[in-house]
């Protein structure tokens, strides 16, 4: 019987942000959710998808003169444009023979044993700080085969597994898995459920239901995380709905990230528009340590991250 493979989009490593000690953090590729910030966006489709860096293309059309699609046509003035819907899932000829490293794949098959053997050789830094693995995507809990399979040979091999879920998943999903994780990063984004549609395209009851669940059943092991960002989920009615919510389900501790525009970049590259536009107002530590105290003020342990 052969094992499932994953498709992920990075394996980092040395992380320390995201979970106890020094991590690897192996990201998922593929999200149901369409958070109008993500910094992420080569996490949304499981699909394997072209990046191009246009400010290292000199239009020299080696890409275009291996594409087996006819995907790849001459711009004015020298630069290349790409049929990104039949650029999908292709081998991509082009990256190897771009001689510019303008082109990248985004999205690889890795089988379990693969990753196994990606976070292993990083376990003497675990060891020494208390660390492990991270996982995060995208959406973990949107490959179950997968990632129930890579967190049976994590927990045989003893390693300390953090989940960060955005929790939109069948119940089913997360109850199979959380018997094998040691530390769940929860994201919550807004409470009031119009505006979590209207933010990030789907409904937030199956979010708060499965939080209910974890908070129920290994609430000691649950963090919510909460990225903030202005003008959008940081008003007074949303921050407090998060701590009245946090409160009911006996839940103390959130972790405050702030925005940043990195993804911006990100979307040009993969050939897209970024959904915020020109983006939305980039935090800093004197404005997390603001909402800090706002919601120490309403009894939540507060980090900043």
């Amino acid at each position: 019987m052969s094992t499932p493979r994953g498709r992920l989009f990075d394996i980092q490593h040395y992380a320390v942000h995201d979970g106890p000690g020094i991590r690897t953090l192996v990201f998922f590729k593929g999200c149901p959710l369409r958070c109008l910030w993500c910094c992420n966006p080569e996490s949304h489709v499981p699909d394997r998808e072209l990046r191009h860096v246009a400010l290292r293309c000199t239009g020299c059309g080696a890409c275009q003169a291996v594409c087996p699609r006819g995907a790849i046509a001459g711009q004015p003035g020298g630069g290349r444009h790409f049929d990104r819907a039949a650029c999908r899932e292709c081998p991509a000829p082009c990256v190897d023979a771009c001689p510019h490293g303008a082109l990248a794949r985004v999205g690889f098959d890795m089988p379990v044993a693969g990753v196994v053997e990606r976070v292993e050789a990083d376990r003497d830094f675990y060891r020494n700080s208390g660390g492990g693995v991270t996982l995060s995507g995208g959406e973990p809990l949107a490959q179950p085969e997968f990632l129930l399979a890579l967190l049976a040979a994590l927990r045989e091999r003893k390693l300390h597994v953090a989940l960060e879920t955005s929790g939109y998943a069948p119940p089913a999903t997360l109850a199979a898995a959380a018997p094998q994780v040691d530390l769940f990063l929860f994201d919550v984004k807004l409470v009031d459920p119009l505006r979590h549609r209207a933010l990030t395209g789907r409904d937030n009851a199956p979010i708060q239901d499965n939080l209910a669940a974890l908070a129920a059943s290994r609430g000691g092991d649950v963090i919510v995380r909460l990225t903030l960002i202005p003008g959008v989920n940081d008003d007074p009615q949303n921050l407090e709905a998060v701590a009245a919510l946090m409160r009911r389900l006996g839940l103390r501790r959130i972790d405050l990230n702030g925005y940043h525009s990195l993804g911006a970049e990100k979307y040009a590259m993969l050939g897209r528009d970024a959904p915020g536009g020109a983006g939305f107002p980039v935090t800093d530590g004197a404005y997390l340590e603001r909402r800090a105290q706002e919601l120490s003020a309403a009894g939540l342990a507060v980090e900043l991250s």
